[in-house]
């Protein structure tokens, strides 16, 4: 069965004709070539296969690109028919997490496939455990180890990295969503490529941690899963789409949008301040509400409606008052919005309503 385990490179914009680019550390190579080397294994072969310098591996400033990673991360886990890559005391024979992907296929939303692929990860081993935990809208995936990856640490950041990485692309994958993380955190100390890990994780991250984990939006946990065995046939012929597919859909975004303007209308009046609240860029957040068939300006408007007519109806505010608190700049621009919802003043349709 094909592998899908996660190659490591971060997203890349595939819609346009630009190359890969040359981001990922090159320590996560040597880290392969440890593997090897420890399975009396000469890495020279599979690097240039790859088409990596052997050179670059004395470079700790070097990068590879997304390609590249894929090429030789693949013939590493065939050459020790181990998809874990030396991380554990027992090898991931070729399949295993193939097989992971397949079992939480028939889940019925996200949150039972990922509690599913974490219960089912430690059948495999007792190295690591992962666990699904949710706590004030937050959902946390949380790696704990047990044994020092490779047996002396020395693919510990490889490893947490990669079981990361994979369990995030998966779901991601399953809702066919993009999953914008809330932080990545990390119990080692920052590598010297640290400055990667938001383009890996596209999002922020965090060294030294008390734990190692990724976090996100709960509510993707309820979403319902988007694939059938069909698909899954077709993503593990190419496992490394899940993780550089740029998923333009956030199937809560629109939802996500909503509540920060509902919670903070004087704070999200341009879309520089809004996107960067939400973690994402003003083209990306642009783009996405428009795949899903709106704009921020429909949003905003629809928003300060809501806001402007609960507030006229619940409260004796003075008119001055409900446009700053529904977002306007000022009482004209609020009255002439509001008539043009309505066809009346905002004192009109108080007085009617």
């Amino acid at each position: 069965m094909p592998n899908v385990n996660p190659p490591l490179q971060p997203q890349v914009d595939t819609a346009g004709p630009r190359a890969p680019r040359a981001v990922t550390p090159i320590a996560f190579v040597r880290a392969m070539c440890l593997a090897l080397e420890r399975q009396g294994q000469a890495p020279e072969p599979l690097l240039r296969q790859a088409q990596i310098a052997p050179s670059d591996l004395d470079r700790p400033e070097a990068r590879i690109n997304a390609l590249q990673m894929e090429v030789f991360s693949g013939l590493a886990m065939r050459a020790l028919d181990d998809e874990a890559l030396g991380w554990f005391e027992r090898p991931l024979p070729w399949g295993s997490y193939g097989m992971l992907a397949r079992a939480s296929l028939s889940s019925p939303t996200l949150g039972v496939a990922l509690r599913r692929w974490c219960r089912h990860h430690g059948l495999l081993t007792r190295d690591i455990t992962l666990g699904v935990d949710t706590a004030d809208g937050t959902c946390r995936i949380v790696l704990t180890e047990y044994r020092p990856p490779g047996g002396d640490g020395r693919l510990r950041e490889f490893c947490c990295v990669s079981v990361l990485r994979n369990i995030h692309g998966l779901a991601c994958w399953l809702v066919d969503s993009r999953m914008p993380l809330l932080g990545a955190s990390f119990a080692f100390a920052a590598p010297p490529h640290a400055d990667v890990y938001p383009l890996l994780f596209d999002g922020p991250a965090s060294f030294d941690a008390a734990e190692t984990a990724l976090r996100f939006d709960a509510r993707y946990l309820d979403l319902p899963l988007k694939r059938d065995e069909a698909a899954m046939n077709q993503m593990l012929s190419r496992a490394l789409a899940i993780q550089v597919r740029p998923y333009r859909r956030d199937r809560l975004l629109m939802q996500r949008v909503r509540q920060v303007l509902l919670a903070q209308p004087q704070q999200a009046h341009n879309a520089q301040d809004l996107a960067a609240t939400l973690n994402t860029s003003t083209r990306t957040l642009h783009r996405q509400l428009r795949d899903e068939g709106t704009t921020l300006q429909a949003l905003k408007d629809s928003v300060r409606r809501e806001l402007a007519m609960a507030l006229l109806q619940r409260s004796s505010r003075p008119v001055k008052q409900v446009a700053e608190a529904s977002g306007f700049q000022n009482e004209k621009s609020f009255i002439r919005a509001f008539k043009g919802w309505t066809g009346k003043t905002p004192g009109e349709w108080r007085e009617r309503s």
